[in-house]
Protein backbone atom coordinates (compact mmCIF):
# COMPACT_ATOMS: atom_id res chain seq x y z
CA UNK A 1 0.00 0.00 0.00
CA UNK A 2 1.44 3.34 -1.06
CA UNK A 3 1.47 6.65 0.82
CA UNK A 4 0.55 9.62 -1.38
CA UNK A 5 2.05 13.04 -0.85
CA UNK A 6 -0.17 15.88 -2.15
CA UNK A 7 1.41 15.96 -5.61
CA UNK A 8 2.19 12.26 -6.02
CA UNK A 9 0.65 10.33 -8.89
CA UNK A 10 -1.32 7.17 -8.17
CA UNK A 11 0.62 3.92 -8.42
CA UNK A 12 -0.46 1.38 -11.03
CA UNK A 13 -3.73 -0.27 -9.98
CA UNK A 14 -2.11 -3.69 -10.47
CA UNK A 15 -0.26 -2.96 -7.22
CA UNK A 16 -3.47 -2.96 -5.14
CA UNK A 17 -3.72 -5.69 -2.49
CA UNK A 18 -6.14 -8.61 -2.62
CA UNK A 19 -8.95 -6.48 -1.17
CA UNK A 20 -8.36 -3.73 -3.73
CA UNK A 21 -6.64 -1.25 -1.39
CA UNK A 22 -4.07 0.69 -3.43
CA UNK A 23 -2.90 3.75 -1.51
CA UNK A 24 -3.57 6.13 1.37
CA UNK A 25 -3.07 9.83 1.89
CA UNK A 26 -3.34 12.55 -0.70
CA UNK A 27 -6.34 14.85 -0.64
CA UNK A 28 -9.88 15.12 -1.92
CA UNK A 29 -9.28 17.88 -4.43
CA UNK A 30 -11.31 18.00 -7.61
CA UNK A 31 -8.30 17.13 -9.74
CA UNK A 32 -7.29 14.22 -7.51
CA UNK A 33 -10.82 12.76 -7.67
CA UNK A 34 -11.09 13.16 -11.44
CA UNK A 35 -7.69 11.52 -11.88
CA UNK A 36 -8.74 8.67 -9.58
CA UNK A 37 -12.00 7.90 -11.35
CA UNK A 38 -10.35 8.07 -14.78
CA UNK A 39 -8.02 5.28 -13.60
CA UNK A 40 -10.64 3.09 -11.94
CA UNK A 41 -9.79 4.24 -8.41
CA UNK A 42 -12.20 5.54 -5.76
CA UNK A 43 -11.90 6.80 -2.15
CA UNK A 44 -13.51 4.90 0.71
CA UNK A 45 -12.61 5.58 4.34
CA UNK A 46 -14.06 6.64 7.69
CA UNK A 47 -13.67 9.76 9.83
CA UNK A 48 -10.79 8.37 11.91
CA UNK A 49 -8.83 7.11 8.90
CA UNK A 50 -6.62 8.77 6.28
CA UNK A 51 -8.01 8.91 2.76
CA UNK A 52 -7.94 5.33 1.44
CA UNK A 53 -7.93 4.68 -2.31
CA UNK A 54 -9.31 1.45 -3.80
CA UNK A 55 -9.30 -0.40 -7.12
CA UNK A 56 -10.74 -3.90 -6.59
CA UNK A 57 -10.31 -6.82 -8.96
CA UNK A 58 -12.76 -8.12 -10.00
CA UNK A 59 -14.96 -5.04 -10.42
CA UNK A 60 -18.70 -5.23 -9.73
CA UNK A 61 -20.64 -3.63 -12.61
CA UNK A 62 -23.99 -3.63 -14.33
CA UNK A 63 -24.52 -3.59 -18.08
CA UNK A 64 -27.73 -1.59 -18.67
CA UNK A 65 -28.96 -4.18 -21.20
CA UNK A 66 -28.78 -6.81 -18.44
CA UNK A 67 -30.83 -4.87 -15.89
CA UNK A 68 -33.29 -7.19 -14.13
CA UNK A 69 -36.61 -5.72 -13.02
CA UNK A 70 -39.00 -8.09 -11.29
CA UNK A 71 -42.70 -8.18 -12.18
CA UNK A 72 -43.58 -6.83 -8.76
CA UNK A 73 -41.13 -3.93 -9.18
CA UNK A 74 -42.51 -3.12 -12.63
CA UNK A 75 -45.99 -3.02 -11.14
CA UNK A 76 -44.79 -0.87 -8.25
CA UNK A 77 -43.22 1.67 -10.59
CA UNK A 78 -46.35 1.82 -12.75
CA UNK A 79 -48.70 2.36 -9.83
CA UNK A 80 -46.71 4.35 -7.27
CA UNK A 81 -46.99 8.11 -6.89
CA UNK A 82 -43.23 8.61 -6.60
CA UNK A 83 -41.49 11.27 -8.73
CA UNK A 84 -37.94 10.57 -9.95
CA UNK A 85 -35.72 13.54 -10.84
CA UNK A 86 -32.06 14.07 -11.76
CA UNK A 87 -29.78 16.74 -10.25
CA UNK A 88 -32.57 18.53 -8.39
CA UNK A 89 -30.83 18.48 -5.00
CA UNK A 90 -27.40 16.84 -5.03
CA UNK A 91 -26.40 18.04 -1.56
CA UNK A 92 -29.57 16.65 0.00
CA UNK A 93 -29.01 13.24 -1.61
CA UNK A 94 -25.38 12.85 -0.56
CA UNK A 95 -26.24 14.06 2.94
CA UNK A 96 -29.02 11.48 3.26
CA UNK A 97 -26.63 8.79 1.99
CA UNK A 98 -24.21 9.78 4.75
CA UNK A 99 -26.94 9.54 7.40
CA UNK A 100 -28.35 6.19 6.24
CA UNK A 101 -27.88 3.27 8.64
CA UNK A 102 -26.24 0.25 7.02
CA UNK A 103 -25.91 -3.32 8.28
CA UNK A 104 -22.48 -4.11 9.62
CA UNK A 105 -21.26 -0.49 9.60
CA UNK A 106 -20.91 1.60 12.74
CA UNK A 107 -20.39 4.86 10.87
CA UNK A 108 -20.21 6.30 7.38
CA UNK A 109 -17.46 6.72 4.80
CA UNK A 110 -19.26 9.82 3.52
CA UNK A 111 -17.50 12.32 5.77
CA UNK A 112 -18.09 16.06 5.73
CA UNK A 113 -14.95 16.46 3.59
CA UNK A 114 -16.30 13.87 1.15
CA UNK A 115 -19.62 15.70 0.91
CA UNK A 116 -17.94 19.00 0.06
CA UNK A 117 -15.59 17.33 -2.44
CA UNK A 118 -18.44 15.68 -4.35
CA UNK A 119 -20.58 18.81 -4.23
CA UNK A 120 -17.69 20.56 -6.00
CA UNK A 121 -17.64 17.78 -8.61
CA UNK A 122 -21.38 18.22 -9.07
CA UNK A 123 -21.05 21.97 -9.53
CA UNK A 124 -18.50 21.29 -12.30
CA UNK A 125 -20.80 18.77 -13.99
CA UNK A 126 -18.93 15.59 -13.03
CA UNK A 127 -21.26 14.22 -10.36
CA UNK A 128 -24.97 13.48 -10.64
CA UNK A 129 -27.77 12.77 -8.23
CA UNK A 130 -31.08 10.99 -8.68
CA UNK A 131 -33.88 11.97 -6.32
CA UNK A 132 -37.13 10.18 -5.47
CA UNK A 133 -39.92 12.29 -4.03
CA UNK A 134 -43.19 11.32 -2.42
CA UNK A 135 -44.98 14.62 -2.68
CA UNK A 136 -42.53 17.16 -1.27
CA UNK A 137 -40.58 14.57 0.74
CA UNK A 138 -37.24 13.22 -0.46
CA UNK A 139 -37.60 9.50 0.23
CA UNK A 140 -34.76 7.97 -1.78
CA UNK A 141 -31.95 8.58 -4.19
CA UNK A 142 -28.42 7.90 -5.33
CA UNK A 143 -25.35 9.78 -6.53
CA UNK A 144 -22.23 9.05 -8.52
CA UNK A 145 -19.57 10.34 -10.90
CA UNK A 146 -19.80 10.72 -14.68
CA UNK A 147 -16.61 11.59 -16.56
CA UNK A 148 -18.40 11.72 -19.90
CA UNK A 149 -16.99 8.37 -21.08
CA UNK A 150 -20.20 6.35 -21.10
CA UNK A 151 -19.59 4.97 -17.60
CA UNK A 152 -21.54 6.04 -14.52
CA UNK A 153 -19.60 5.37 -11.31
CA UNK A 154 -22.23 4.84 -8.65
CA UNK A 155 -21.22 5.85 -5.14
CA UNK A 156 -24.10 5.42 -2.71
CA UNK A 157 -27.88 5.27 -2.40
CA UNK A 158 -30.44 5.65 0.36
CA UNK A 159 -34.08 4.80 0.91
CA UNK A 160 -36.59 6.06 3.46
CA UNK A 161 -39.48 4.27 1.80
CA UNK A 162 -39.71 0.72 0.50
CA UNK A 163 -38.31 0.40 -3.05
CA UNK A 164 -37.39 4.11 -3.31
CA UNK A 165 -33.67 3.63 -3.98
CA UNK A 166 -34.43 0.75 -6.33
CA UNK A 167 -36.85 2.99 -8.24
CA UNK A 168 -34.13 5.65 -8.51
CA UNK A 169 -31.60 3.14 -9.85
CA UNK A 170 -33.94 1.50 -12.36
CA UNK A 171 -35.41 4.74 -13.66
CA UNK A 172 -31.98 6.32 -14.08
CA UNK A 173 -30.63 3.37 -16.07
CA UNK A 174 -33.73 3.08 -18.25
CA UNK A 175 -33.64 6.78 -19.14
CA UNK A 176 -29.91 7.19 -19.88
CA UNK A 177 -27.50 5.75 -22.44
CA UNK A 178 -24.57 4.53 -20.37
CA UNK A 179 -22.47 1.61 -21.57
CA UNK A 180 -21.69 0.52 -18.04
CA UNK A 181 -22.69 1.24 -14.43
CA UNK A 182 -19.81 0.87 -11.97
CA UNK A 183 -21.10 -0.62 -8.72
CA UNK A 184 -17.55 -1.04 -7.29
CA UNK A 185 -18.01 -4.00 -4.93
CA UNK A 186 -20.56 -6.79 -4.53
CA UNK A 187 -23.89 -6.25 -2.79
CA UNK A 188 -26.88 -8.58 -2.78
CA UNK A 189 -29.16 -5.66 -3.62
CA UNK A 190 -27.35 -4.81 -6.86
CA UNK A 191 -26.73 -8.44 -7.76
CA UNK A 192 -30.50 -8.95 -7.72
CA UNK A 193 -30.75 -6.18 -10.33
CA UNK A 194 -28.26 -7.85 -12.66
CA UNK A 195 -24.86 -6.57 -11.54
CA UNK A 196 -21.91 -8.95 -11.83
CA UNK A 197 -18.14 -9.15 -11.47
CA UNK A 198 -15.85 -8.49 -14.41
CA UNK A 199 -12.02 -8.37 -14.54
CA UNK A 200 -10.56 -5.01 -13.57
CA UNK A 201 -8.67 -4.79 -16.86
CA UNK A 202 -11.95 -5.09 -18.77
CA UNK A 203 -13.49 -2.38 -16.60
CA UNK A 204 -10.52 -0.10 -17.25
CA UNK A 205 -10.95 -0.59 -20.99
CA UNK A 206 -14.34 1.13 -20.73
CA UNK A 207 -12.68 4.15 -19.13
Amino acid sequence: MYFLEPNDAFPDVALADDEGLLAFGGELTTQRLLDAYSKGIFPWFEDDQPVLWWSPDPRFVLYPSELKVSKSMKQFMRNCALEVTVNRDFRAVITECALAKRDGQAGTWITSDMIEAYVRLHELGYAKSVEVYNGDLLVGGLYGVDLGRGVFCGESMFSKQSNASKAAFISFIQNTNYKLIDCQVYTNHLASLGAKDIPRDLFLSYL
